[in-house]
């Protein structure tokens, strides 16, 4: 064995041993995390089990904390119009980066990024790119030509460009067209709470015990999480805390009522969502994932933050204001991938 696998080796048996020795966080709800569809609660996420999640959301509080690990109570909650900036209404200026397709004698469009399954085709095996109308931009004017990346697949052109033009009727007149951007990965976010007094310690915490997950259950109503933050790293030894948002009450009282049945680090803060909000909000944005006029492709839950929830979609315009309008828009972050330039 040369030194190369030798150092494989080790490596491999070190991860293995301490693999082993670690309790397993559960596993995601991925029903919920795509359509909003809770089918159980999850007590304790660990951080690389929601990154899913976090990539696609979320404001981190401000993190104002004082050394109990806990932070002051949040302001007021935006109003319902904090999203008009990312409004579009026909003839407004309108910009999009992504997949453009172009089926031979329709007209090209832009595709908003759906999930498509991992299926290796052998080359020249693949299937010809297309898009469903009700995630799809016409886009008038493009030059394909112009486009550095374009493909040929079973006569269908594809390739990847930014676009810049005159938002109509689900459509673009386009007017300038550069390279495509690369989205920009988003970190997760970091605990919103400073360490107590000496840091936090390597100990164990009892948050999945009859006590802990019953005085949750019973807070459904004013509280979020738990959620499972690692903020020194992964590593054997290092401290595990466990974040519990509070959205509505006193937040030192459900510390203190708390802390009577749970051990362990512990991170009390504000949040926008309770669980029970959360449990409504998705579950209403459910309903209108399959709303086709809307041009919803994705939606997510309060993630690792308590909120908002995302909302991954074609367009913003004013018909998506109006439906979503009842879920409550502050508790909402949108996602769309046609953007006004002003």
């Amino acid at each position: 064995m040369n030194p190369v696998d030798e150092m494989d080796d080790l490596l491999n048996r070190a991860g293995a041993r301490w693999r082993a020795d670690q309790e397993l966080p559960p596993e995601p709800d991925l029903e919920h995390v795509v359509h909003g569809k809770r089918k159980s609660w999850i007590p304790a996420l660990a951080a690389a089990s929601v990154a899913v999640i976090a990539a696609g959301l979320l404001a981190v509080l401000p993190n104002h904390n004082d050394a109990s690990g806990t932070v002051p109570a949040p302001a007021a909650q935006p109003a319902d119009n904090t999203s008009d900036a990312l409004l579009v209404k026909r003839g407004d200026k309108v910009r999009v980066s992504g997949q453009v397709i172009a089926v031979p004698g329709k007209t090209p469009v832009f595709c908003a990024p759906l999930a498509v399954a991992a299926i290796g085709y052998p080359k020249g095996k693949e299937p010809a790119p297309s898009c469903p109308a009700e995630f799809s931009v016409a886009l008038n004017g493009v030059d394909l030509d112009r486009i550095p990346d374009l493909t040929t697949i079973k006569g269908v052109r594809t390739g990847h460009a930014t676009l810049t033009g005159i938002w109509g009727n689900r459509s673009i007149d386009v007017k300038e067209q550069t390279a495509a951007t690369a989205p920009q990965p988003m970190p997760l976010p970091k605990l919103p709470c400073a360490a107590p007094a000496g840091g936090w310690q390597p100990k164990p915490s009892n948050v999945a015990s009859p006590a802990v997950t019953a005085f949750l259950a019973a807070h459904a109503d004013q509280a979020y999480g738990p959620i499972t933050y690692y903020p020194n790293g992964t590593s054997r030894n290092a401290p595990v805390v466990m974040m519990v948002g509070v959205a509505h009450g006193d937040l030192a009282a459900f510390r203190t009522a708390l802390e009577k049945v749970y051990s362990g680090n512990l991170c009390v803060t504000p949040v926008l969502m309770s669980r029970a909000d959360e449990e409504r909000v998705t579950n209403e944005l459910s309903s209108k994932v399959d709303a086709k006029n809307l041009g919803i492709y994705m939606t997510a839950g309060a993630g690792m933050t308590g909120g908002p929830a995302t909302v991954s979609l074609l367009a913003y315009t004013q018909q998506v204001k109006d439906a979503l309008a009842p879920i409550g828009l502050n508790l909402l972050a949108f996602d769309p991938q046609v953007t006004p330039v002003r």
